[in-house]
């Protein structure tokens, strides 16, 4: 009769010990959707003054540009007009990814299912990458919109020399950003330099917190 007792007895600590397990994951699972979305939240103000910056930028340029091409092409420098219109598409780039951020930002709902809500920081991973790459690739170009025909006939060698020499710099520079910016190289020390800060840490934390989840629920 006492063994059956105790048998009852620790059946019954060991449902009570299984709820309170059950409980305390529950809760730690809404804890981590709360910080989640916290962590969501606070990307949302830099890349809305992005994309309104970014807006006035291609505005303004763009009506400069088209102004400059329809009613002063011949007297205009060329190097300008290649320079800052390429500027200025790399920038339009930029910001439909940006504005694509922003709305799946706002898609996320943390009550579907986990493996879905990973693809879309993912998603807000890849695309925040791209839209770093393609920024960089403007380098070169902040050393040529103020080249001009005259330049190539009025200048001193050694200032061509040096100028080509800087443009050389800043391409090549580019050129490997543009190949290296890529999510295996996170953990190395100048990737850390360009992306600590709203646009990428939040992501990776999000994403670290969501797997946490998914944990939560296999251990249910």
């Amino acid at each position: 009769m006492e063994d059956l007792e105790l048998m009852n007895l620790w059946k019954s600590y060991d449902q009570k010990l299984e709820q309170n397990l059950s409980y305390n994951r529950s809760n730690a699972t809404e804890i981590t959707k709360m910080k989640v979305s916290a962590l969501l939240s606070s990307m949302k103000p830099l890349k809305i003054f992005t994309i309104l910056v970014g807006l006035v930028w291609v505005g303004y340029g763009s009506i400069i540009l088209i102004n400059l091409f329809l009613f002063a092409f011949s007297s205009v420098s060329k190097f300008f007009l290649f320079s800052a219109g390429l500027q200025v598409l790399l920038t339009g780039i930029a910001l439909v990814i940006y504005l694509y951020q922003l709305v799946l930002i706002h898609q996320v709902d943390l009550d579907q299912p986990v493996l879905q809500t990973q693809r879309q920081f993912a998603s807000l991973k890849s695309s925040t990458l791209l839209a770093t790459r393609i920024l960089f690739l403007q380098l070169p170009l902040w050393t040529t919109f103020y080249w001009s025909e005259q330049m190539f006939i009025n200048t001193n060698i050694i200032l061509l020399l040096v100028q080509g020499l800087i443009t050389l710099s800043f391409t090549v520079a580019a050129i490997w950003l543009f190949v290296n910016i890529r999510y295996e190289n996170r953990n190395k020390k100048w990737f850390r330099f360009l992306f600590e800060g709203k646009e990428w840490t939040p992501v990776i934390k999000s994403m670290e917190m969501l797997s946490q989840i998914e944990e939560y629920k296999g251990e249910n």
